[in-house]
This record gives structure tokens, C-alpha cells and sequence, in this order.
């Protein structure tokens, strides 16, 4: 059943990161999956080129945060081989191979930089809010540049990026305006450092494009956050009768053993409906949508990596 706030009442803000405001974009039922069924559903395995970029993004912090005699490409490849994450590979020899262009990789783009340079952040956690939410992410370097501050975020894909990605990236924007709005100072350029094309590509925000953006992200969260509340709702009432039953799934599901999702009903679901396409291919909870399964065939974890 639906709860109307009492009058005068706030209302509370919806907590998120441009993650799970992307999410709900690209799927409502995938994120239904990944941040309101609890226990989370089970996974399908890890991906290959998700350990690339963890271990390429690992790597970069790192090597920022060594002193700047020790900022040579030398230890960032180093670095890279330390904490490489193998998970996903085919197998050790195709893991090692990515290891390895990995490292190039890294090491390469260390080269164009000044060792010397110091980030105003890496890794840093912002955030800002309005009068509906309240949002918060992690940059991988925030950069100052004269008076401004830039946000560089970097990519680890096949896909070779265009400057339309660096414009219309809700992440980006609101790292942006949240990095102005704690640090006090302007920031409008974000950049996107492509690693395996050794290219960067930029854009320059005017103050209302970041305010459509930051309208746009709460024309999301209001859109999710109104079929939060319709689950929470629904739990509250169902775990409680759900108890009483003494039913064998319900204590399986409590204890944390049991990961299929939880069976809704139809008016829940509706609120979280699968969006299907070509994304279905490499869902993590294609397992657990017959809708994702009829859109395409499954991947292997691997088949993202470039020949």
C-alpha cells in the first residue's frame, strides 16, 4: 500500500551516486536487483574487463600517491603488476597478456604527465544536494588549473570515445558541481583519458548546462525515488506476514542463503520493469530476468576484452 507524507512533513532526500541514477536509466529491474532486494540477488561471474579497469584505476591512485622522485612509468607498471585482478579471464595465459598490455598501458600515459603536478584530489569523494536529493561520488583525479579546477575521469574501454561522451555524462556534471560547490571554486571542464587510444577528450560546461544536468538528475531520483517508496512499502508489510508463515524460504532468505530474488507482486513489478537491448547481453542478473534472456545471448566474461 502506498503512504501519502503527512502534510508539512519533508520530505526525505533520496541518497544516490550518478551510478544508481544511471542504473534506474538503463534498467529499472536491474536496479531493483542491485539496491532494494535484500538479500542481492546472485551475481552471474566476474567480468575481464572489469578487471582491467580496477586494476589500471588501483594502479593510477597508487602512483599519485607515491612520492614524485617515484612517479616514473617504471613504478607505475610496477604498481600495475602488484595488484593485478584476475578474475574473469579465460584463462592465466589470457590474463597474463592483458597484465601486460595493461602495464603498457599504464605506463604510457604516466609518461605525459608531470610527476611534480600535484591533484587537488584522488580518488576523492564529493558530493552536494538540493532540495530533493542528495548526491555523492568518487573522482578518480580532480586537477587545478589556473583558477579552475577540472575533473578527469578514466577510461579503460575498447570503444574509442568521442567528445559527446564527455558532454552529456551526468556523472562528470555533477562531479563538477559538486567539486565547485565544497572547494569553492569554479569548475566547468571535465575529461574523459581514454588509456588504450592515449587520447583525451574534453568538454567545457556553461553554468546551464550543469543545471540541466543537475535538473535532469533529479528528474531521475523523483522517477526512483516514487518506486522506492512503493517497495518499501510493500517489504514493510509482506517480511512481517512472511514471518508469521514460518515459511522455509523466508528463514533461507533472512539467513542469507538463499539469492533469487524475492517473489513481488505484479504492481511492484511494474514499477521496476526490465528495459531491454543489447546491455541485457552483459547484465550481472540475466540469471534472474527471462526478459534479458529472450533479448539476446549471454556473453563470457572475456568477450569485452579488444583482440
Amino acid at each position: 500500500m502506498d503512504q501519502l507524507p503527512l502534510e508539512g512533513m519533508p520530505r526525505r532526500l533520496y541518497s544516490c551516486t550518478p551510478s544508481r541514477l544511471n542504473n534506474w536509466l538503463d534498467c529499472p529491474r536491474r536496479y531493483r536487483f542491485t539496491y532494494m532486494d535484500r538479500p542481492a540477488p546472485q551475481k552471474g561471474p566476474p567480468w575481464a574487463h572489469n578487471s582491467v579497469g580496477a586494476s589500471v584505476h588501483n594502479a593510477l591512485a597508487a602512483w599519485w600517491r607515491e612520492p614524485p622522485e617515484r612517479r616514473t612509468p617504471e613504478v607505475a607498471g610496477l604498481l600495475l603488476a602488484r595488484g593485478w585482478i584476475t578474475e574473469g579471464f579465460r584463462d592465466a595465459e589470457q590474463s597474463a597478456t592483458w597484465r601486460d598490455r595493461a602495464r603498457e598501458m599504464v605506463s604510457g600515459y604516466v609518461a605525459s604527465l608531470d610527476p611534480s603536478a600535484e591533484p587537488v584530489g584522488v580518488e576523492r569523494t564529493v558530493a552536494t544536494r538540493t532540495s530533493t536529493l542528495a548526491l555523492s561520488g568518487r573522482i578518480d583525479r580532480l586537477d587545478r588549473r589556473g583558477e579552475e579546477l577540472v575533473v578527469v575521469d578514466y577510461k579503460t574501454g575498447r570503444r574509442p570515445l568521442g567528445t559527446d561522451d564527455a558532454r552529456s555524462s551526468l556523472a562528470l556534471a555533477v562531479y563538477a558541481i559538486a567539486s565547485s560547490r565544497m572547494l569553492h571554486r569554479p569548475c566547468h571542464r571535465v575529461e574523459l583519458h581514454h588509456l588504450p587510444t592515449a587520447s583525451i577528450v574534453e568538454w567545457e560546461h556553461s553554468d546551464e548546462s550543469l543545471a540541466r544536468h543537475l535538473g535532469r538528475a533529479e528528474e531521475i531520483a523523483a522517477e526512483a525515488s516514487r518506486a522506492d517508496d512503493r517497495y518499501r512499502a510493500w517489504a514493510a508489510e509482506a517480511r512481517p506476514a512472511a514471518g508469521r508463515t514460518g515459511a522455509g524460504r523466508t528463514a533461507a532468505r533472512a539467513a542469507g542463503t538463499d539469492r533469487t530474488p524475492p517473489d513481488v507482486p505484479p504492481e511492484i513489478d511494474a514499477a521496476f520493469p526490465p528495459r531491454t537491448g543489447p546491455l541485457c547481453s552483459w547484465c550481472d542478473f540475466r540469471r534472474h530476468c527471462p526478459e534479458g534472456q529472450a533479448a539476446g545471448e549471454g556473453r563470457e566474461p572475456w568477450a569485452a576484452l579488444a583482440d
